[in-house]
């Protein structure tokens, strides 16, 4: 029996030439190579000894090859030329340093008949100087005439890794920078002759403004890498919708403009993530103000019911159907090119975070309305944690924001503002809501998140 060859990590055995020849032959078959070409990802084949046995031209064209014959029974880090690859006794995972490699992991994973996906850090020396990549691969088994093989994708996230890098110092900085320009605006504030108040006020406000943006975008950032931390705690939904109000009265968008906060006749507690509901409302209040005429009313409301707490934001205008199809897609602005990730954001702290959804109504009487509809207690472990809740039954005789699609009627009494009760219609009532953004009859309904001025196309 021979022994085994020395290794510190995976075994460091390979195959005969003959099996290697033999084992690429199985994979000239011209529907599977056209299969692999086709894919964007470099992909290799690697036997039970972790050996290239066929690569797909992807990494041909990038090493500048016409075929993979002299890549034949190589393994992946001496491909790349990985430090830890020359410095094993057996070549590339026999090293220590290969304890921690992704790509090992993953291959001996597949291996052992299980799937697997792992970063992977691979330092290249080339003479004097060391290259580093960042690299996603994915290693899935694939058995072929009774042999155990491994499809070995690799994707390089090398450019994501430092753009990630630089946004995270980007704004630590322009943050510090910033709140701190914010500070000294306060202290003039404070101490400047009353002459000169009305001009430091202005330097005030909008230093709070450039604070916010720059909190609101790396907020998104994070929420969009999933990196964002939920901080449940109760809270009391009527006053943090006061809070809101109290906060965009004094915006600039909302000046000629009523802005009104209608009284809720249930208990309106709840457990969630009051910072980020927040933002999740004062988006839809901005939204709104942007949308209304001057001398319009926005009135924000909320229903309760056992299980959720339904917010409620209405202003005057219709939504064109060419709009309400594109509401859900990220960067889709009226705006023009840049913009179009206000509610964006919305839906996806809503539904990614918060647990709730998120709808809309418009009607072309004239008005439209939001709704962010959430669980009372998601946090608790009282209901799933899956942002999509839409095959579960609605709570007789109350809007239920979960349900796609489904009657939605009622409304808390006096809800409807001026405008609608001109027209005869209350909030809530309408068509049935609809996935695609569309409605039955005349008035659409859709879920998802409205992009902050949208709703200004047609009005």
């Amino acid at each position: 029996m021979t022994p085994p060859l020395p290794t510190f990590h995976a075994p460091a055995e390979r195959s005969a030439d003959a099996d290697l020849l033999r084992q690429a032959g199985l994979f000239r078959d011209p529907t599977l190579v056209s299969l692999l070409d086709s894919v964007t990802d470099i992909v290799l084949i690697l036997n039970r000894h972790r050996q290239i046995v066929f690569v797909n031209r992807n990494l041909l064209e990038l090493l500048s090859l016409s075929d993979g014959t002299n890549l034949l029974g190589l393994r992946p880090g001496e491909l790349f030329h990985c430090e830890n690859a020359c410095e094993g006794p057996g070549g590339c995972g026999t090293a220590d340093g290969c304890r921690e490699c992704g790509a090992v992991k993953a291959v001996l994973c597949a291996l052992g008949d299980e799937r697997r996906v792992e970063e992977c850090r691979i330092t290249q020396r080339k003479g004097d100087d060391v290259l580093a990549y960042d690299l996603k691969v994915c290693a899935t088994p694939f058995d072929r005439d009774g042999e155990r093989f491994v499809i070995f994708a690799i994707n390089d996230i090398s450019h994501e890794k430092r753009r990630r890098a630089l946004e995270r110092i980007f704004f630590h900085d322009i943050l510090n920078t910033a709140g701190g320009l914010r500070n000294l605006a306060q202290m003039i504030l404070e101490e400047v002759p009353l002459d000169l108040r009305g001009d430091t006020m202005l330097l005030h406000r909008f230093s709070n403004a450039l604070v916010e943006e720059i909190v609101t975008q790396k907020l998104l950032l994070a929420a969009e890498t999933d990196e964002l931390p939920v901080d449940p705690h109760p809270v009391d939904g009527v006053e943090l919708l006061r809070d809101v109000a109290n906060l965009y009265a004094g915006h600039d968008t909302a000046r000629g403009r009523a802005l009104t906060v209608l009284s809720c006749a249930a208990d309106a507690a709840m457990v969630t993530d009051s910072t980020l509901l927040g933002r999740v409302l004062g988006n839809l209040v901005k939204n709104a103000l942007e949308a209304t005429p001057e001398q319009g009313e926005v009135v924000l409301g909320c229903d309760c019911d056992g299980e959720c707490v339904t917010f409620r934001v209405r202003n005057p205008g219709y939504i064109r159907p060419d709009v309400q199809r594109q509401i859900f897609q990220r960067s889709f602005s009226t705006k023009g090119a840049g913009r179009g990730l206000g509610t964006y954001s919305i839906r996806l702290l809503t539904q990614n975070y918060l647990k709730g959804r998120v709808g809309f109504e418009t009607s072309p009487s004239g008005w439209t309305e939001f709704r962010v509809c959430l669980p009372r207690n998601a946090f608790n472990g009282t209901t799933s944690d899956a942002p999509d809740t839409s095959d579960r039954p609605g709570t007789p005789d109350t809007p239920d924001m979960r349900d796609a699609p489904g009657d939605v009627r009622g409304g808390a009494p006096g809800l409807a503002p001026a405008w609608a009760r001109e027209q005869g219609q209350a909030p809530g009532e309408g068509p049935q809501w609809n996935d695609n953004g569309e409605a039955r009859g005349r008035d659409a309904t859709a879920w998802g998140s409205d992009d902050a001025a949208v709703a200004r196309a047609g009005r």
